[in-house]
């Protein structure tokens, strides 16, 4: 397993931007799939977006268009930039990581997980 660290939420207004960072360990970094998840109050923890081993990217219908996730292999992170935030994305945030799957949008594929970071958007 690998040790994720997320970082960068907080308080926003709505329309704001936020960038979270997953800070992982290890050496194989670029072989995993790395996902971000977001679990609201009283809700189930749902996919946001990954970024496949190959370099695509799939995204959550709600977010599309608003958040981008990127990595960079050399730093060991990925990233999750927010843009035009919604009270409707807050939520604990999660980072993932899926070693040997396909980089689904299901939680059980991932078998690494981050301590999650609270975004909130005030309206």
């Amino acid at each position: 397993q690998v040790q994720l660290v997320e970082s960068g939420g907080g308080l926003m207004q709505a329309g704001g931007s936020l960038r979270l960072s997953c800070a992982a360990s290890g050496r194989t970094f670029s072989s995993y799939n790395m996902g971000w998840f977001r679990q609201a109050p009283g809700k189930e923890r749902e996919f946001v977006a990954v970024n496949r081993r190959s370099g695509i990217t799939y995204y959550a219908d709600s977010v599309k268009g608003r958040f981008t996730i990127s990595r960079d292999n050399a730093k060991n992170t990925v990233y999750l930039q927010m843009n035009n935030l919604k009270p409707e994305d807050t939520a604990v945030y999660y980072c993932a990581a899926d070693r040997f799957g396909i980089g689904t949008i299901h939680a059980p594929q991932y078998d690494s997980w981050g301590q999650g970071t609270q975004v909130t958007v005030s309206s």
